[in-house]
């Protein structure tokens, strides 16, 4: 029996790269993974005070309310307007992850042949699920030249009648960049004049380096529906827990359908995972120690990764305001970007992702790195990558 069509084209470049990683370590080979961005792999760790909300509860084997635990809508719904939306806690969905707050946000609004606008690079799930939907590819560029801001003419130049909403997100997974507030400003005022709805992806709103402000989109955004993306996974090291939420900022009401097509996905679904929702309101409410922390290794972490990627020929990387990625490019002559990784693999036991994984600018090749790892471990692995790139220069 053979795999549908909705699946003939589609492919998650983060995990599929794994495969043939476990297959050499099977066969003896030491590997130091940097395609992943999960922290409980490293030397980061859950705070005592949510595993404390989330298995001290009696009533956790039950089916969950569909659209979330009344009191964990409450807390995002109070976070949502200290960020300055214009919301209640009927304006949220809880669901499985970040991913299935993806899902629906793209299968409750999008019909086959229509669009969504989504940046290249993007992180793969909303390609995914466009295609999985039947939608037509439609991307606009983030500006490498700009620090990977949103080229606003690009995005403007390729709405079409058939475009439903643009996909922004903020800070920016692969390239860990953070967005102006003017440049969102911009993108609020495109989707304006095109009565389209912004599907902002902000889960790594807290994990902000040198200073720098994340604007969230709703609060800019007084006359577009904004659906906000977030959830618990990154910013307070759960990923496991698949925790995420979605909340419909629509100060004048447009999306009133769109949203309750949402909840009727939820629904057909049953529940998030239950007993991890009675952490969301631990997480927003309670202490936040842990992202002090968190920042100050992973900025340590980051100037390692920008000064070694910038040091070695052959390879140049804008640096990362916020979350744990750099996307560096490579400036040598290579068949691609696939192989490249693929063999630096395979020579020297060192995994990172393709950029073609994630979308790029045609006649670009990058790569994705993952900096979560101690700085023992990352100088080890850009030691083993200017090796490689060094026998590639001769």
């Amino acid at each position: 029996m053979k795999w549908s069509n909705r699946i003939r084209n589609i492919s998650y470049a983060v995990r599929e790269v794994v495969k043939e990683a476990k297959q050499l370590e099977k066969q003896g080979k030491n590997i130091i993974y940097l395609n992943i961005g999960d922290p409980i792999k490293y030397d980061f760790d859950t705070s005592e005070h949510l595993h404390n909300a989330v298995y001290n509860k009696k009533h956790i084997t039950s089916y969950g309310d569909s659209l979330g635990l009344e009191q964990a809508r409450e807390a995002i719904a109070k976070k949502s307007i200290r960020d300055g939306a214009d919301v209640t806690k009927e304006d949220v969905v809880i669901t499985s992850g970040g991913s299935e707050a993806i899902n629906f946000c793209i299968g409750a609004l999008m019909n086959p042949g229509e669009n969504i606008l989504i940046p290249k690079p993007d992180y793969p799930l909303y390609s995914f699920f466009s295609k999985f939907f039947g939608g037509e590819d439609n991307f606009y560029y983030l500006n490498e030249q700009n620090g990977w801001q949103p080229d606003v003419d690009n995005i403007r130049e390729n709405v079409n009648e058939k475009t439903r909403a643009i996909v922004i997100i903020n800070p920016n997974n692969p390239t860990g960049n953070v967005y102006s507030k003017k440049i969102l400003q911009q993108v609020v005022d495109i989707a304006a004049e095109h009565n389209l709805i912004i599907l902002s992806d902000e889960t790594y709103d807290q994990i902000i380096f040198d200073g720098k402000k994340h604007i969230p989109m709703a609060s800019i955004a007084d006359d577009v529906p904004v659906i906000t993306m977030n959830s618990m996974s990154k910013n307070y090291l759960v990923p496991g827990w698949r925790i995420g939420w979605m909340v419909m900022h629509d100060p004048e009401n447009k999306a009133k359908t769109y949203l309750e097509g949402i909840k009727r996905m939820a629904r057909a679904r049953l529940s998030a995972v239950h007993h991890h929702q009675f952490g969301i309101a631990a997480g927003l409410e309670g202490t936040h120690d842990h992202i002090t922390e968190m920042i100050k290794k992973l900025q340590n972490r980051r100037d390692i990764t920008y000064q070694r990627l910038n040091k070695i020929d052959g390879i140049s990387c804008v640096k990362p305001e916020a979350a744990f990625y750099a996307f560096p490019k490579i400036e040598m002559d290579i068949e691609s970007d696939k192989k490249f990784i693929r063999d630096l693999l395979y020579q020297k036991g060192v995994l990172f992702v393709h950029g073609s994984g994630f979308g790029q600018k045609p006649g670009t090749k990058h790569f994705r790195v993952v900096f979560l790892a101690p700085p023992k471990i990352l100088n080890k692995a850009f030691d083993k990558l200017e090796k490689f790139t060094g026998e590639i220069n001769v």
